[in-house]
This record gives C-alpha cells, structure tokens and sequence, in this order.
C-alpha cells in the first residue's frame, strides 16, 4: 500500500531550490504549515516566487522567508501586519501582484481544475484591470505595473479575464491525515489549505495527526489523497494569533 509519510520536514522539502514557486496556505497566522516554512528558512532557497493570502507578520509565518530575502515575489491578497515586507516592496527588492482575495482563492481552485481563466466583476473600474503597481525602483519610481486585462460583457456588465495559478510546490496544514494523503481540516485551518492541494506539481502536507488508512470515516475527509504527494507529522504549533486585541 502506498505510504506517503516522510521522515521529517526537511525530507519532504529537500526537492525545493532556487527559483520555485510555492502555495502556502493559511490565514494570517492560522493554518501556517509551520515546519514546512521552518525548514525553508533553513534550507536558505532563494529567488522563491511566493502564492498565499498574505506574508504573515514582521516575524512569523511567510515573514521568515521575507526578513530572510529569500522571496522575490509575492502573488497575494493582504500584506499588512509586515514591516520588512512594506520595506521591501517600497525599496524594489520585492515584486508584488495584489489580487481580490476572492479572486485570489478561484484562480487557484481553477488551476486545481485544469480551468485556464474565468471572468469576474470583481476589480472592473480600478487599477487592477490593468495599471496597478507590481515593483517600483529604490527611488520610488514605479517600475512594472500589472498589463491591461482582457474584457467582455455579460447581460450588458463588464467583466475582466483572470487566469488561473498553479505552482511548482504547495505546502499546506491539516489537522488529520492517513498515510495515504487523505485529509481532515480543523474550523478555519481549512481556509487556503483545501484549495491549494493540488494546484501544484507536487502538494506536501503537515499534519498534527496522522491515521492509518481506514481511520478516517470517509463522508469525513475533506481533500481525498490523490491531491496529496507528500506527508510530515508536524512537531509543535504555536498557535500566534496575528492581531489580538485585549478589551479591559
């Protein structure tokens, strides 16, 4: 039977180089693949073209990759919370594309799906049809924008063309795995976990618990294993929480 359990996080990344792009799901903080990201900051990769939600904080999450420069661009949705990310950004080291976070989730599901595009109302009559900013220059001046998009119109609205992504690794966080890659979500870990498994070439999971195959009731499972290539037992979770507000 196949078993797709690696030994440790840097077993299951040691096909990841220079110049790969990576899925990484979560939400913020919640849902990092926290060992899987560790052992990228440990492997030092550099050039990594990164797609997730958004880069974590100063410190934590996908931030690591950052303050390390390990990232030359980022295709995401929200980028606050990230000092070294604005710098960055601001200074020319780092290219970023904006997209709509709705937009974002269906251009991966659609890579996922083999759909190579799809139309949207979303962002029609702003800079994300075509002008926005994507890296600038140390002085400030802009140097790349994101091109015009394609148009077309349904029951007289205009909608713009979007096209789907994929990657060449995604490293995604469940909480209940088997050995054979199928997979249980916990409440809002599910987040972009579920849909990036599968938008890439190779999709590498950490799991807090892993079964043997038959454990997991079947109407359970939330992303069958076929999507899934490799498996770590994650180790420890720190569980931060990206902006926590204490009302007195």
């Amino acid at each position: 039977m196949i078993n797709k359990v690696c030994k440790d996080a840097n077993e299951a990344t040691n096909d990841i180089n220079n110049n790969k792009t990576i899925m990484i799901g979560g939400f913020g903080l919640c849902g990092n693949p926290e060992n899987l990201i560790t052992s990228l900051v440990k492997k030092d990769v550099r050039n990594l073209t990164i797609i997730s939600n958004n880069c974590g904080t100063t410190k934590l999450g996908i931030g690591e990759l950052i303050q390390k420069r390990q990232v030359s661009k980022v295709i995401a949705s929200y980028v606050g919370e990230n000092s070294e990310f604005e710098k960055q950004f601001l200074m020319g080291d780092l290219e970023v594309e904006l997209t709509p976070q709705g937009t974002l989730a269906e251009k991966i599901r659609c890579g996922r799906a083999g759909i190579p595009g799809f139309y949207t109302r979303t962002g029609v009559n702003t800079l994300a049809m075509g002008g926005l900013p994507t890296k600038y220059n140390a002085d400030g001046d802009i140097l790349q924008t994101i091109a015009a998009k394609e148009t077309k119109t349904f029951d007289n609205k205009t909608y713009m063309l979007e096209t789907s992504l994929k990657a060449d690794f995604a490293l995604v966080k469940a909480y209940l795995c088997d050995t054979l890659g199928n997979l249980v979500f916990r409440k809002t870990a599910m987040n972009f976990n579920s849909v990036m498994c599968g938008a890439a070439a190779v999709t590498i999971v950490e799991a807090e618990h892993i079964v043997r195959p038959g454990d997991i009731n079947p109407d359970h499972i939330h992303v069958p294993g076929i999507y899934v290539t490799k498996v770590i037992q994650g180790l420890k979770y720190n569980n931060f929480i990206e902006n926590l507000t204490i009302s007195e």
